[in-house]
């Protein structure tokens, strides 16, 4: 079973998922925590984490992961955090910056990518990554 956790995106990960027949056999539950104190109430994310590194971040991203996994019947998770823009950017983390996160048979994998586009751009790319990424890890 499948579990997501999603900022950047707003739930477009489990809507692409829970867009295929059959869905309801591996796709359990998507945490949308778009704001910071969604992610610590949500998926347990510690705040601490978030004030040191900031919520795009990969110790963000990877609590993100694990919360989703051990907050739900889920064996299996992704999990992004970014910058959609077209705000919100700064030198060290511009528009574009996605952090990626997955959870596959207990262990913890992660990346950022900078990904270029207006903010639908970003989003679709960062669903369409998280996806096919997780596919390769599964393989």
């Amino acid at each position: 079973m499948l579990a997501t956790a999603e900022s950047c995106t707003g739930g477009m990960i489990a809507a692409a998922c829970t867009d295929l027949a059959g869905s309801s056999d591996w796709f359990e539950r998507g945490f949308v925590s778009y704001s910071n104190a969604a992610k610590t109430d949500l998926l347990g994310v510690p705040s601490m984490l978030v004030l040191l590194h900031g919520a795009v971040s990969e110790p963000v991203v990877r609590a993100m992961a694990s919360g989703a996994v051990l907050r739900s019947q889920a064996q299996v998770s992704m999990a992004v955090t970014g910058v959609a823009g077209p705000g919100g950017g700064t030198a060290a983390k511009p528009v574009g910056t996605v952090w990626f996160g997955w959870q596959v048979d207990g262990v913890l994998h992660s990346e950022v990518r900078q990904l270029a586009g207006d903010r639908a751009t970003v989003r679709s790319e960062t669903v369409r990554h998280a996806i096919v990424r997780l596919n390769e890890l599964m393989a």
